[in-house]
Order: C-alpha cells, then sequence, then structure tokens
C-alpha cells in the first residue's frame, strides 16, 4: 500500500488472484508514504515441529473455510445463513455506510446551498451505481484504505471521493462527501438499515413459514384426541389441533412486536446539536434537511424513523426493544421445541425417516429429535445475545462511550442464531407424523379424566359433595370405564343424563377444542 499526497487511488488485485498485489493509496491532505503487500492466496500448511506446543503460524492465519472458522455461524451452518449474511455481515455494514453517505451526499445537492449546485442526472446514476453494485473487492478496498486510516468511517469516505476521480462534477464537490457529519451519523443509520434488511427480507419470512406450518397442523389435527398433562400427569382430554393453535397465536402476536417496532436513525452532528451544520449555514434549517434524508423512502433517502433527541450516538432503545420482541419470539419456541420433544418421546409424533441417517453410533433403532433440540440450543444462544445487547446499547457514559461499537456488531450473531432455529424448526415439524394409534390408546388408559365432568354434572343437579364423592373413587387409583359408569347409573341425576354421560369417552370430552384449532 502507497501513501502519497493529494488523493486516494486503488489499484488492487481482484479478489481470488493468486498474484502478490500492491495497492496504492493518495489519501486527502496528504501523509507518509508506505508500501504494504497484500496476499489473496491461502497461505500454504507447513509441518510444525515436534516440539511445537501451539498451532503453527501458517495453520493459524489459513484462509477461512468452513471447518476453520471460529463461529459454527459461518462453519457449520454457514449455507443456511446466506440470505442474512448480506445484511449482517460487515461487508453488509460496509455497503449500508456507502448508502447513507451517498444519499447524504445527493441530498446537500438538491438543497439550494449556493457552493453545492445540484448534481447532474448522469453523476446521481453514477452514485447510485456505487450503491447498488457494491460488492465484496470494493468492501476490501475499503479495509485495505483501514488499515492505512485505522477509521472504518473515514476509509469509506475515503473509498467514495476515490471514485470521483476523472468526473470533474463530483471531484469539484468531493468536500461534502461526510459534510458536518459524525461517525455515528453514519453508523446508527447503517445498523438501522441492516436490521430493516436483515428483519424484514429474512427474519421475518423464516419466522413466517415456521407458522405457517403450525397453522396447517391445527387445522389438520384439530379434531384428533390427546390427552393433556398438567404437573406431568393425566388432565383434561384437548386436540393436538388446539395445542398446537396455541403456539400460533402466542407467535403470530409476537411476531407483530416484532415487525411494529420503528427503526429510528439520526443525523444531528457530534453531540445531538447540529453544532457543525450551523457553523457553516447558520440560516438552513438542519433538522429539517436530516428529517428528510432519515425519512425518505429509499433509495434516495433511508425509509427511517427520524430521531430527533440524542448524544452523539442514537439511544438505542428502540433496538433494545427489537431485540426483546425476538427473544419473546424464541421463548415460546423454545417451550415448543420442549413439547415437541416430549410428544415424540410419548410416541404421538413418528418422524419420518431420512436415508442414511443414523441416530445413534451404538444403538440402531434410535430416530433422535434432533432437530428440535438444535433449535432449542440455538434459541437460547439467540437469546442469550440478545438479552446482552437488550440490557448494555441503552446505557452510554455521558455524551459517547466506544462499548456498544463493538458489542454492535454481533447483531447479526444474534440474530443468526434464531434465523438457524427457525430453520431447524420447518425441518423438525416437516418430519413429523402423528401416531393417532399411540394417542387412542393413552386416552383409553385415562378414564379418571372423566371425574370432571361427571362431578359437574353432578354440582348442576345438586347431588352433595360431588367433587369428594369422585375424589374417593378416583384419586390415586386405577380408574376404569365400569367403575365410571357404575357411579354414574347409582346417581339421582336425569335419565337422559345419565344416558349422555355413560356416552362419553376420554377421547370425546374435548370440549370446544376443535372449533378453536380450526380458527387460528
Amino acid at each position: 500500500m502507497t501513501v502519497a499526497r493529494g488523493k486516494v487511488i486503488l489499484a488492487s488485485a481482484p479478489l481470488g488472484s493468486t498474484h502478490k498485489a500492491h495497492h496504492r493509496i493518495r489519501l486527502p491532505g496528504g501523509g507518509k508514504r508506505l508500501q504494504a503487500a497484500s496476499y489473496n492466496r491461502p497461505m500454504r500448511p507447513t509441518t510444525p515441529s515436534a516440539s511445537a506446543s501451539t498451532p503453527s503460524s501458517a495453520a493459524s492465519s489459513a484462509a477461512l473455510s468452513p471447518i476453520s472458522a471460529l463461529s459454527p455461524l459461518d462453519g457449520r451452518y454457514a449455507a443456511r445463513l446466506g440470505q442474512l449474511r448480506p445484511f449482517m455481515s460487515e461487508l453488509g455494514y460496509m455497503h449500508r455506510r456507502v448508502q447513507v453517505e451517498i444519499a447524504w451526499f445527493i441530498a446537500l445537492s438538491d438543497a439550494g446551498l449556493a457552493e453545492f449546485k445540484p448534481l447532474s442526472p448522469g453523476a446521481r446514476t453514477y452514485l447510485m451505481g456505487l450503491v447498488k453494485n457494491f460488492n465484496e473487492a470494493d468492501g476490501q478496498a475499503i479495509k485495505d484504505i483501514e488499515k492505512v486510516t485505522n477509521h472504518d468511517v473515514k476509509a469509506v469516505e475515503y473509498w467514495i471521493k476515490s471514485k470521483f476521480e476523472a468526473r470533474p462534477e463530483l471531484e469539484k464537490a468531493a468536500e461534502f462527501v461526510h459534510f458536518a457529519c459524525t461517525s455515528e451519523d453514519i453508523n446508527n443509520t447503517s445498523h438501522a438499515l441492516q436490521l430493516k434488511g436483515g428483519r424484514d427480507a429474512v427474519l421475518l419470512p423464516s419466522l413466517d413459514a415456521v407458522i405457517t406450518k403450525l397453522r396447517e397442523m391445527a387445522h389438520a389435527f384439530a379434531a384428533v384426541p390427546m390427552l393433556s398433562r398438567t404437573h406431568g400427569q393425566t388432565a383434561s382430554p384437548t386436540t393436538v389441533g388446539k395445542e398446537i393453535a396455541n403456539v400460533v397465536v402466542r407467535l403470530a402476536a409476537a411476531r407483530e412486536k416484532i415487525a411494529s417496532v420503528k427503526l429510528l436513525g439520526k443525523m444531528n452532528g457530534a453531540v445531538g446539536n447540529y453544532n457543525a451544520h450551523l457553523s457553516a449555514w447558520p440560516e438552513f434549517d438542519w433538522e429539517a434537511f436530516s428529517r428528510n434524508v432519515i425519512e425518505q423512502p429509499e433509495p434516495l433517502g433511508l425509509g427511517l424513523v427520524f430521531q430527533p433527541y440524542s448524544i452523539q450516538i442514537e439511544p438505542h432503545d428502540y433496538m433494545a426493544e427489537l431485540f426483546d420482541a425476538v427473544a419473546r419470539t424464541n421463548t415460546i419456541l423454545i417451550d415448543l421445541s420442549r413439547d415437541i420433544w416430549g410428544y415424540v418421546s410419548l410416541g404421538y409424533f413418528k418422524q419420518r425417516l431420512k436415508a442414511g441417517e443414523i441416530g445413534s453410533s451404538t444403538m440402531p433403532h434410535k430416530v433422535n429429535p434432533i432437530d428440535f433440540e438444535n433449535a432449542e440450543g440455538n434459541l437460547g444462544l439467540s437469546n442469550a445475545l440478545l438479552r446482552h445487547l437488550s440490557e448494555k446499547l441503552p446505557i452510554s457514559r455521558w455524551q459517547r462511550d466506544l462499548t456498544d461499537s463493538t458489542v454492535l456488531r454481533n447483531m447479526g450473531v444474534a440474530l443468526g442464531y434464531a434465523v438457524l432455529a427457525y430453520h431447524s424448526m420447518g425441518v423438525g415439524l416437516g418430519k413429523l407424523e402423528l401416531n393417532e394409534e399411540a394417542l387412542a390408546d393413552d386416552l383409553d388408559n385415562a378414564w379418571e379424566v372423566l371425574a370432571e365432568p361427571i362431578q359437574t354434572v353432578m354440582r348442576r343437579y345438586g347431588v352433595s359433595g360431588a367433587y369428594e364423592k369422585l375424589k374417593e373413587v378416583t384419586r390415586g387409583k386405577t380408574v376404569t370405564a365400569e367403575a365410571l359408569h357404575g357411579l354414574i347409573r347409582s346417581l339421582e341425576i336425569p335419565e337422559s343424563e345419565k344416558e349422555r354421560l355413560l356416552a362419553m369417552t376420554p377421547g370425546s370430552y374435548t370440549g370446544k377444542a376443535a372449533e378453536l384449532a380450526k380458527r387460528v
């Protein structure tokens, strides 16, 4: 890398090339001249010495691959998160920064300032193309500049200015790139855009797929009776569909909470007072201008909600609200994962077999509920990060400290584990097959659950001590149909009511469960 005086010049080898490439960069305002070589080919592993107690330098600096990645999100599970990566990766973060800088720059040209005339249609098209066509090579070029500046936002500014070369109209206006902005004006809006894309294009569709599958199951199994268990003990029967419908309703409400969180942005300078802006143009309405850039729909604006009050950073309260909403949704799915795990254990559900799949290294018969176990584990990881984010981000010492910066880089990890879990949940639900025989057998061995309707009818007709009489007959005992029928025939209630109770079975005693299941 060469640093000369005057302007930024980038000359880098294509990504993935196998030769050494030199990058020459001339930074605005001049600077020390230095040169560095960039190697884009993977390091060739060498054999460590027999006495080595730590990984060799070659191994530790080897090119990243699915089996060398530190995070399983970029290793074992990388293929499942391809849709999220363009939004929540560092490349996605840089892309959004370029988008914000360009939107601010174009808006300034339209502000009516005598020193910055409106840009020509050709210049606008070119600038929008920098955003639309931003790619990994562009991201690498920005990272190369950052090696010199040691400042990531300034590197974005210099990269944009480097793209003005041989374009006199843009070169003349270059100092309006990042004009009056503090780094956080760019960062906070970029984070909001990342969350906007990640939420709307990946997280919500992934969650919607789970809700849709559950709704289909609720309708399909609406009338299939199932023995309930409260405190782990047999309880009033329900239907499979109704129990799934309960989750559908909860998830739908939680989903709306995620979708309704307003994503905020601020562009008001170093401490939120437009100090620098007003020093240049004291009579200009910078607050209205900033609001317009933030709230105007993309691509000319950012399509966010204007935050009028801030310190140097946007307060991050909306982020805490969003992350808490996702965490609550994840908690519902943890509950579901454990319940389905239990139903599989009881035999209520079988799992569709996959050719070649092995459930245990020593027990050939096993078909483990691994998708629900994976979902539960990854939902827990997601929640651990989401809760730290929501607790930490709204806190900043005085007008700014930097503790939020490194934490915010983990937003994609937190959401990544959630999306991964939603995928596992969807796969697991797709494998389930209802075992109606097991459900029926379980019900047929639980005639004690009819003690509830019998004593309720007894109460209706004023039979004294109805609850106590049924308790004496059923509590802690094996209850048979014959025993209950004998009790029913002895009751002093209308014959029509006796006949109705005698016709009742555990499988028919499900109340409005089927109707409720079909309603979701």
